[in-house]
């Protein structure tokens, strides 16, 4: 989210709507708000689509991403489901977020914490896309595809909707090949997680 001037805001939102929808005819319905640009970044095998819309809001006061930034924390994540926001975003201390929750309360009616917790880094803003940067970067082709399809086709669901076998047999490879491979790129994946804390 940056200030352009005037009231304006150019905002790149990450959104994943619970049923399909026409991006433009949703955001022409929406006020004070212009569309600049829209992609769909993600389908997955539930035709769950996943969007990243680049708008200018004209909001004067600016709206809980604005709060958050003015109070000086990194809002990591929101999520607005029907009525309620719920997010995570980082702070520097105690008072800063003590700071930021009357700012909430006093903005919004109503605020909860549901939990805290205590890094010794700071996570990466709202849509930067480090994340994804970084992964690109430093894992190899096949250990991203390796991820990728297996991600897509469901091996890591709760419960499990594909086997080693599947995976194996979609990249055409062995399945104990697979199985080296996707632990070689998940030990990689956790390194870059974390590796600043390991001993």
């Amino acid at each position: 989210m940056f200030y352009a001037a005037d009231g304006d805001w150019i905002e790149s939102l990450l959104v994943i709507p619970e049923s399909p929808i026409d991006p433009e005819a949703m955001i022409e319905s929406l006020s004070g708000v212009e569309l600049l640009h829209f992609e769909q970044v993600s389908d997955d095998r539930n035709n769950q689509q996943t969007y990243r819309f680049n708008i200018v809001a004209h909001e004067p006061y600016p709206f809980l991403l604005g709060l958050l930034l003015r109070e000086k924390s990194i809002p990591n994540r929101l999520v607005l489901t029907s009525d309620r926001f719920s997010g995570v975003a980082t702070v520097a201390a105690w008072d800063d977020f003590r700071r930021l929750a009357d700012k909430l309360q006093e903005q919004y009616g109503k605020f909860e914490l549901l939990s805290v917790s205590q890094v010794e880094t700071t996570g990466a803003p709202l849509g930067s896309g480090q994340l994804s940067r970084v992964v690109r970067n430093e894992l190899s082709d096949d250990q991203l595809l390796i991820l990728q399809v297996a991600y897509k086709m469901g091996y890591f669901d709760t419960p499990r909707t594909a086997s080693a076998d599947d995976v194996a047999a979609e990249l055409d490879i062995a399945q104990s090949t697979f199985s080296e491979r996707l632990r070689l790129a998940e030990s990689e994946l956790l390194g870059l997680a974390f590796s600043a804390n390991k001993d």
